[in-house]
């Protein structure tokens, strides 16, 4: 998921982002949500619910998956999110030498 980059366009995604330390241990989670606004091959560019700011996702379509219906509750402002169409998942690494 996606085959095509324009499947996803005009889709509500939830994007849950974890970050890792080295070891590979969490240390933070965040969620953000809104409507992809293009797709290609340099990028997913989500407008976020609220503040209506493009935020950019790496291309990579293993991290899109197709949403199950129902309610998400996002972790740090309680806001619930109806069913979106698409689940985004992260895990961010340190870089090099961090």
């Amino acid at each position: 998921m996606p085959d095509d980059w324009d499947e996803i366009i005009g889709k509500r995604v939830l994007v849950g982002m974890t970050y890792v330390d080295n070891d590979g241990e969490p240390i933070e989670q965040r969620q953000k949500h809104g409507v992809v606004v293009r797709a290609d091959d340099e990028g997913v560019y989500v407008r976020l619910s609220g503040s209506g700011e493009e935020f950019w996702l790496p291309p990579h379509r293993a991290s899109f998956q197709e949403a199950e219906k129902g309610e998400y509750q996002l972790r740090e402002t309680g806001e619930v999110v109806v069913d979106p169409d698409l689940l985004a998942t992260w895990t961010i690494r340190p870089g090099p030498g961090r």
